[in-house]
């Protein structure tokens, strides 16, 4: 479990050349992730939710408050690659975490550095790939990959490493929609699948519909936690955050608000047409009679 606790995260910022002040990025920031869940954490740029990632992996320690992991302080140096090792980090682009010249030489890259045995190391990286849908490509130059595959194969180099937990941080910022759904349905899998923690780092609303809890963050607070369908039920609250809303969702509410008696959050497409369906088999059954 990720418990945190009164975090607070102040930037130097530097108004001349000898003149510097402190900017508070994360403001008494309070947070439990049980183990096992899917956590969506939602803002737009500038609200501190990347900091807050940073905090897990121990890139970043608090300038006031506690994060533990597992019960061990981020802040205990003696605790800092058992930390590490439990909770992996990926980034917004790829290329900043890809270093093999092959797909497989790349996800070997953090076992080789523990000086595994090499079957188990080769067993490793071939069950990432498996995972992420890569191993036909374990042969090929990760960099004549697509933004997708890249993605997913910094995704399968965390997961050689035997993660708990996972923080991607804006994975799909820069991928097309074709990619940006290969590497959401990695991601999702690995948590449903295989009971791995995710914390998903995001702006874009339509990624987090599946999540167990979304948290949503403004200027360095939490404004607003709960399930997807608490939290889309608030769409005032989203907009105030300057967050998107879902098209579906927003279509369901203007219906409801027309008359149309549909059920209210609608989170996907599927459940849209569902209620349609629905309403139109009631029309129908109405004019038989």
């Amino acid at each position: 479990m990720i418990k945190i606790e009164d975090l607070i995260h102040r930037y130097t910022v530097w108004e001349s050349e000898t003149e510097k002040s402190k900017k508070t990025v994360l403001d008494g920031i309070s947070l439990d992730i049980p183990s096992g869940q899917f956590v969506a954490i939602l803002g737009a740029n500038g609200s501190g939710k990347s900091t807050l990632a940073k905090h897990l992996n121990v890139l970043l320690l608090p300038d006031k408050g506690t994060v533990w992991i597992d019960g061990k302080k981020t802040e205990d140096r003696a605790a800092l690659w058992e930390i590490r090792e439990k909770v992996g980090m990926v980034f917004q682009n790829p290329d900043n975490q890809i270093i093999g010249t092959s797909v497989e030489e790349d996800v070997a890259f953090g076992p080789e550095n523990k000086n595994l045995e090499s079957d188990v190391i080769q067993k490793r990286v071939t069950t990432s790939l498996k995972e992420v849908g890569l191993l036909e490509k374990r042969k090929s130059s990760p960099f004549r990959l697509s933004g997708g595959q890249k993605q997913r194969v910094a995704i399968a180099g965390v997961l050689a490493g035997l993660p708990e937990y996972i923080v991607l941080d804006e994975p799909t910022a820069m991928l097309d929609p074709k990619s940006r759904k290969e590497v959401l349905k990695v991601i999702y899998d690995l948590n449903k699948q295989n009971g791995i923690t995710v914390i998903l780092i995001t702006h874009h609303t339509d990624e987090v519909v599946g999540a167990d809890q979304i948290i949503v963050m403004d200027k360095g607070h939490i404004v607003g936690k709960g399930t997807p369908q608490e939290i889309f039920q608030n769409l005032e609250l989203l907009r105030s955050v300057k967050m998107d809303v879902p098209q579906v969702t927003e279509l369901a509410q203007r219906l409801y608000k027309a008359g149309v008696p549909m059920e209210l959050p609608v989170l996907t497409e599927e459940q849209f047409v569902k209620q349609i369906m629905r309403m139109k088999g009631h029309m129908e059954a109405e004019d038989e009679k």
